[in-house]
């Protein structure tokens, strides 16, 4: 991100940590108010989370309707679907927003996945005419909340049609061109916003003048939780089988053949997994640790893979993936600790 920007958020009382390799603000000093802001009005999030892929070249659209979960061929330019690569077990690399454009592809990832997505990408690419480009171009910000439509409009002096969710339009800001996509990270309505870095300062201080208001990663790991939105190397990885995670809207059944499609048809055909991520709740002052098992009966049945103290609600809400035995809502648990859970469905 670009030092402008930088400046600006550390001016207005930006604490910065490491999010994934990269230094965010973590918060602007109250992160309740910023919880609010997004799920009553607007926030403004720096969007760093985030990394783009751009896939260039004649075969772009057939090669990636072979390694996504999802349909890509099927989509005309201005649309967009969430997807994900997964190894030939089955398991996940990354998920990603897919948006499709005139002439290239682009793969909206969570950054600390952008490398080695590429690289796997990468591998499977023999003789086909593409091309993944990582240059300029990058996820800037993140509107969040019922209004973000709105300061989206306002900033860029153009009303955003009621398109639906993954579709974009180019919008201009003093002169600059930049990607607009009907896109949220919270479980409400957001816009996600691409352009070059250098014009991201400016970008920025228009939405707050549209009434934004700056939101740091921490209320948005709140946020995100509360909405049972899995990220990668939180909830899943390597590790994850795709059916375990719940990613229904990243998967097409109808397709055809993709890296990772049999074990997931197979998964599907048998109509079970024996563990899945659900929500949980618990009881007790102190935030569980993931990792931390779940019991019941004296036996393991659980681990939580994130977990909050909620502004939605009393207590502590987790994401876990929990065993078939275990996972039917209000199922009572405990915490390795000793502390009382209770399975509950997603979104909480």
């Amino acid at each position: 991100m670009a030092r402008a920007l930088r400046t600006i958020q550390e001016q207005a009382g930006a604490v910065l940590r490491p999010f994934f390799d990269v230094d965010l603000p973590a918060h602007y000093g109250d992160v309740a108010a910023e919880w609010n802001a997004v799920r009553h009005g607007c926030g403004v999030i720096d969007a760093g989370w985030r990394g783009l892929l751009r896939a260039v070249g004649s075969d772009r659209a057939d090669f990636l309707q072979g390694m996504l979960t999802n349909q890509i061929k099927t989509l005309a330019p201005g649309q967009g679907a969430h997807a994900a690569h997964l190894t030939v077990q089955g398991r996940v690399i990354a998920d990603m927003n897919v948006l499709i454009l005139d002439d290239e592809i682009w793969l909206d990832v969570p950054v600390q996945r952008k490398a080695l997505l590429r690289e796997t990408l990468q591998h499977y690419l023999v003789a086909d005419d593409v091309e993944l480009v990582d240059d300029a171009i990058v996820p800037l910000l993140s509107l969040e909340g019922p209004r973000s439509a709105e300061v989206a409009a306002t900033v860029f002096g153009a009303p955003l049609e009621d398109i639906a969710p993954l579709a974009h339009v180019e919008r201009s800001f003093e002169g600059t061109a930049f990607r607009v996509v009907n896109a949220n990270n919270t479980g409400g309505r957001g816009v996600m916003i691409f352009g070059t870095a250098d014009a991201a300062a400016g970008l920025w201080e228009s939405c707050l003048r549209a009434g934004a208001v700056a939101v740091g990663m921490e209320a948005l790991e709140i946020l995100r939780v509360e909405a049972g939105i899995p990220w990668c190397d939180r909830d899943m990885d390597e590790s994850t089988l795709a059916p375990e995670v719940g990613l229904e809207d990243a998967i097409s059944f109808t397709k055809g053949c993709y890296i990772g499609q049999e074990v997931v048809e197979r998964v599907a055909a048998r109509g079970q997994v024996q563990r899945k991520l659900t929500g949980v709740e618990c009881d007790g002052d102190g935030v569980p640790s993931p990792g931390t098992q779940l019991m019941r009966d004296g036996e393991e049945v659980g681990v939580i893979t994130s977990a909050v103290r909620s502004f939605a609600g009393d207590g502590i809400r987790a994401l876990a993936y929990v065993r078939r035995s275990a996972w039917e809502p209000e199922t009572r648990l405990e915490l390795a600790g000793g502390a009382v859970a209770r399975v509950v469905g997603l979104p909480f």
